[in-house]
């Protein structure tokens, strides 16, 4: 019998923003797929826009896995996870052996396709910055939706993630936050 399925599963009982008071709760499941959409956006704008040539399929993929290992850890909140240099570190160690631990729950044959999405090792490729970019475009726009339902606890929040990627270097996190995030704050009425 093999697990690793049994614990991704498990992902819709890990809640998000565990320090802040939400309207609506959101766990790392459906964070993860939000990711997964708004990478593959921010992976087709940098391709068909701008002339990129990120692999779309491999920027998906990391961004549906990079939450797997708070299964076991949890969503550890963000002022904590970088309070300094030592508690970050000592993070992604355990970051790490959560991922292997779940990792390890698979068959051997399948093993290695999934540590490539799971665990890889070259975190500095493109696709991966892009979900980087995607996983704060995501924590913006719940922000954008706190707000929208009339919580303020999370309008300083929405300010420092909305300057750090105001300010960053991405034409595509540009174009999505020009394009695509403004509609989050309309209506249902709005929308039509």
């Amino acid at each position: 019998m093999f697990k690793f399925f049994a614990y991704i599963n498990r992902m819709k009982y890990i809640r998000r923003w565990s320090l802040m008071r939400s309207v609506r709760e959101e766990n790392i499941m459906e964070h993860s797929q939000q990711v997964a959409v708004i990478a593959h956006a921010l992976a087709l704008i940098n391709n068909k826009i701008y002339g990129g040539n990120v692999d779309i399929s491999k920027t998906v993929l990391l961004a549906q896995y990079h939450e797997v290992g708070e299964v076991i850890t949890g969503d550890l909140p963000t002022p904590i996870k970088y309070f300094n240099p030592e508690i970050n570190l000592a993070y992604k160690d355990l970051e790490k052996l959560a991922c292997t631990r779940i990792l390890n729950m698979l068959p051997e044959e399948l093993k290695d396709e999934y540590t490539l999405y799971v665990l890889p090792k070259d975190t500095d490729s493109e696709e991966n910055k892009l979900v980087k970019y995607a996983d704060r475009l995501s924590a913006y726009l719940k922000c954008v939706e706190e707000i929208k339902a009339g919580n303020n606890e999370f309008k300083k929040a929405k300010l420092s993630i909305e300057k750090e990627l105001k300010n960053c270097d991405n034409k595509a996190v540009s174009y999505f936050l020009k394009h695509f995030a403004p509609a989050f704050e309309l209506t249902l009425d709005e929308l039509d």
